[in-house]
């Protein structure tokens, strides 16, 4: 019987990278080392062949980066890699994260004609005095091309990004970007806060850093954001997340409900056949070691030791997901969703009653007005999701 499965594709290429990003990107490579870069990622896929039959995609995300800085060419390249080594489902939901200023009407035809079904726009803001202070290169009627240009192309599921907690932003200009977007109609919205990671140029800019809005302003457009775009028909399935009816992200969804998913590329994630890893981050050792995996295809005849030996060389920080940290992970991802956690399904899986494990915590918590159990579901109310991460600190087994 065939296991599912979800595929990430990591696309570590931008025109600029962004005065607040700590992802694994980077900025002003050349084209040639982006040829060989999705040749490698395509070589990786095809690595996959001898286990691959044994399960059926649900999803595909190509991330970033920002992937629609390629040619529609190399995306479909690697997506015509995916079919020929993976079974996808019929209604398997393809995404592709895209920055505004990079869509025009051939790539998105290009796109679509490779079966790509869903495309994330990384908007921010629809200010563009703050977008110049974030470091975007677009600004917002790039924003309205590239968005009117996917919806003339024929998608209809796009998510758009917004941010919170901004510099210099203002309730009103937080506001006035989330109103622009409604006025848009997307299927999807993704409103996250600003963290400032160490590192960045903003966390080593004190002017940034003392123009940041208070908490108390942060926390006022976040309740806003929840107001407003309920009342625009939009719920809120996750902490950050909220979609009409039937448009919430199938692929995040596995994440945060503990499915397999394999991540390609450099620094990519996986969680497979019981082990999480990633791969090595160096992107020109990874470039080296699939070309000289691509090579050895021609010579050898068993798939399987080729894909054993190359896949101990490319992966890194491998660890066994034991039974605690399962149930670590279905408590503190599956919390973040509005629907909470199901006691039988917790049971299915580990073959104890919830409450047996964390009887204390989830008892405290709802004494306290932070969570509540609903028939068999339990989740966080609004007064736990304001103070969520300390709340699923709290599912942390004591290993002593």
């Amino acid at each position: 019987m065939s296991k599912y499965v979800s595929l990430y594709v990591h696309i570590p290429f931008c025109a600029v990278k962004c005065k607040y990003c700590d992802f694994l990107s980077f900025d002003g490579e050349s084209y040639g080392t982006m040829l060989r870069y999705v040749d490698s990622l395509c070589q990786e896929i095809k690595l996959y062949a001898p286990i691959a039959g044994d399960y059926i995609v649900r999803s595909v995300f190509i991330g970033g980066g920002t992937p629609s800085l390629l040619d529609e060419g190399l995306i479909t390249n690697i997506m015509a890699f995916i079919r020929k080594t993976f079974t996808l489902e019929p209604d398997a939901e393809i995404s592709i994260e895209a920055n505004p200023g990079t869509l025009r009407h051939q790539k998105l035809n290009g796109y679509k004609s490779a079966g790509i079904n869903r495309i994330s726009i990384g908007l921010q803001s629809a200010d563009d005095e703050m977008l110049k202070k974030m470091g975007r290169l677009h600004n917002y009627d790039q924003f309205v091309a590239s968005y009117k240009a996917a919806r003339r192309a024929g998608f209809n599921n796009i998510n758009v990004d917004i941010m919170s907690g901004l510099p210099g932003q203002t309730i009103h200009s937080y506001v006035d970007t989330l109103s622009r977007v409604l006025d848009f109609g997307p299927e999807h919205i993704s409103s996250y806060s600003l963290s400032i990671e160490p590192g960045t140029p903003f966390a080593n800019d004190p002017e940034i850093l003392e123009s940041l809005p208070p908490e108390m302003i942060d926390r006022r457009m976040y309740e806003i954001t929840k107001k407003l775009l309920a009342a625009h028909g939009y719920d809120r399935y996750e902490i950050s997340n909220y979609a009409r009816a039937g448009y919430e992200c199938k692929h995040n969804m596995v994440y945060w409900t503990g499915g397999e998913y394999i991540g390609f590329g450099i620094g990519a994630s996986s969680y497979f056949q019981g082990k999480r890893f990633n791969n090595m981050r160096d992107i020109f050792q990874y470039i080296e070691l699939m070309e000289e995996t691509s090579e050895k295809f021609v010579e050898m005849d068993n798939m399987e030791i080729l894909y054993n030996d190359t896949t101990r060389k490319l992966r890194e920080n491998v660890t066994p997901v034991y039974i605690d940290a399962r149930m670590e992970e279905f408590m503190f991802l599956g919390l973040r969703m509005m629907c909470g956690i199901s006691r039988e399904d917790f049971e299915e899986r580990f073959n104890k009653d919830i409450y047996e494990v964390y009887g204390p915590v989830l008892n405290k918590y709802i004494d306290m007005g932070y969570m509540a159990a609903i028939d068999d579901r339990i989740i966080l109310t609004d007064m736990g999701i304001d103070v969520s991460n300390t709340i699923l600190a709290d599912f942390i087994l004591d290993k002593d």
